[in-house]
C-alpha cells in the first residue's frame, strides 16, 4: 500500500461523504448554502484529512473559523457523524477508518462546544447565553 493509495482513499472518503450529505435533509441545506465550488472544497477538505491523520502538510489553518457562522442546529453534528463513519467504513482500510473515527469524534466534541457554548431554557444547546 503506497502513500498514492492512502490519499487516494482519503480523496474517495470525503467525495463519498459528500455524496451521501448532500441529498441528506439535515445536512444537504447547509452544504448548498456553504458551498459554492464543489470540486475545490473537495480538496481542501481531503488535504485537511490527509494533515489530521497523516502528518500532511497541504493544510493549513483551522477548520473551525470557517464554520462559525454557518446556520445549523445541534444534532447536525450527529448526523454528519453518522455519515462520515458510513463512508469511512466502505472507502478506508479498517485501521484508517479507526483513526479517522477518533479524530472525528474529537472534532464534533469540539465544534459543538465551541458552537454551542449554552444550554438555553429549553435545556438544548445554544449559541446565545440565556438571560
Amino acid at each position: 500500500m503506497t502513500d498514492t493509495d492512502r490519499e487516494d482513499r482519503l480523496y474517495r472518503l470525503v467525495e463519498r461523504f459528500y455524496e451521501k450529505g448532500r441529498p441528506d435533509p439535515l445536512l444537504g441545506p447547509i452544504f448548498q448554502s456553504a458551498i459554492h465550488d464543489w470540486p475545490g472544497h473537495i480538496r481542501i477538505v481531503a488535504d485537511f484529512w490527509s494533515h489530521a491523520l497523516f502528518g500532511t502538510d497541504r493544510y493549513r489553518g483551522h477548520p473551525f473559523p470557517a464554520h462559525m457562522n454557518l446556520a445549523f442546529p445541534p444534532e447536525a453534528f450527529d448526523r454528519w457523524l453518522e455519515l462520515f463513519a458510513e463512508a469511512a467504513a466502505e472507502i478506508l482500510t479498517p485501521m484508517e477508518a479507526e483513526m479517522a473515527m477518533s479524530r472525528a469524534r474529537h472534532m464534533t466534541k469540539s465544534f459543538r462546544v465551541g458552537l454551542f457554548p449554552y444550554t438555553g431554557p429549553d435545556g438544548r444547546p445554544s449559541r446565545t447565553m440565556p438571560r
